[in-house]
């Protein structure tokens, strides 16, 4: 498991009130069973911030790598029908490689979240036509290719790719300084 996210579950009831297991209980009452409502829950009636809501999402419904052993799985499965758009993951990845410092990936279900210290970047092969990099740079202007993302989230910008030619100098230039401001 993460160090990250290790620390997180170890920290769960001094910062939320609950443990890991306490939280299953209280969200399989509620009959949830979507992460975004379970974030949307545990942020609305319990005041849980949304890394610690969204990472008690993930190990209640199991979607993440750590909970599943299986990483390589999550990135086969992301792209089964879109196996053209993988190519846009492994130029993004091979850019990052060539910075410099350590960065983890950590495959969720349906996107791959990578990180130093914190997230900076997730890939997410959207649609069979479109590839997306949520990005994590708030207080950033919207610019260029970045497009602003819906507010309170982890991403605070996204781009939209449907050519891989469109992996340019401005998105690796964006992709950097989110790299650089995690880390």
């Amino acid at each position: 498991m993460d160090k990250t996210v290790q620390k997180m579950i170890e920290n769960l009831k001094e910062k939320t009130g609950h443990s890991l297991d306490e939280w299953k209980n209280i969200i399989a009452k509620q009959n949830i069973v979507k992460h975004g409502e379970i974030v949307k829950f545990l942020k609305e009636s319990h005041n849980v911030t949304h890394g610690y809501a969204s990472e008690i999402a993930l190990k209640v419904l199991g979607s993440d790598a750590d909970s599943s052993n299986d990483a390589t799985a999550f990135i086969e499965a992301q792209y089964k029908g879109k196996e053209h758009l993988k190519p846009f993951y492994d130029k993004i990845l091979a850019e990052i490689e060539q910075f410099e410092g350590d960065f983890k990936i950590d495959p969720k279900k349906t996107y791959v979240s990578l990180k130093r210290k914190k997230q900076f970047i997730i890939l997410n092969p959207a649609s069979k036509t479109r590839f997306e990099i949520g990005f994590n740079l708030k207080g950033v202007d919207q610019k260029g290719k970045l497009e602003a993302e819906k507010p309170n989230g982890i991403c605070s910008h996204k781009v939209n790719l449907s050519d891989l030619s469109e992996i340019d100098q401005e998105v690796i230039n964006w992709i950097k300084m989110a790299f650089e401001n995690a880390g």
